[in-house]
């Protein structure tokens, strides 16, 4: 396991960018849920960080595609998939698994 950041780092209804090695992940928090993406929009590798964030969806600001945040694919094409991440948390910690 490696740990990617704390908890506390990461803002409700908001994102961290940590990277593992050379791999931008994104960290999110929404409704109290921790979610780990891979940062590049499967469009045209735009940083989903620095997206807007709803209680349903990432939306990337590049061409405004959004993503569904329990389904991890595309709203509009559910076979663009997004690449994710499993963590894992630990006294408030969050580790990849």
């Amino acid at each position: 396991m490696k740990k990617l950041a704390n908890i506390n780092d990461v803002p409700n209804k908001g994102s961290k960018l940590v990277f593992l090695d050379e791999t931008p992940i994104a960290l999110f928090k929404i409704n109290g849920k921790i979610h780990a993406w891979d940062n590049r929009c499967p469009h045209r590798g735009a940083s989903l960080s620095d997206g807007y964030i709803s209680d349903t969806t990432i939306q990337c600001k590049y061409h405004l595609w959004e993503f569904d945040i329990e389904k991890k694919c595309a709203v509009e094409n559910t076979k663009i998939k997004i690449n994710t991440f499993r963590i894992k948390i630990i006294n408030e910690d969050i580790y990849l698994i």
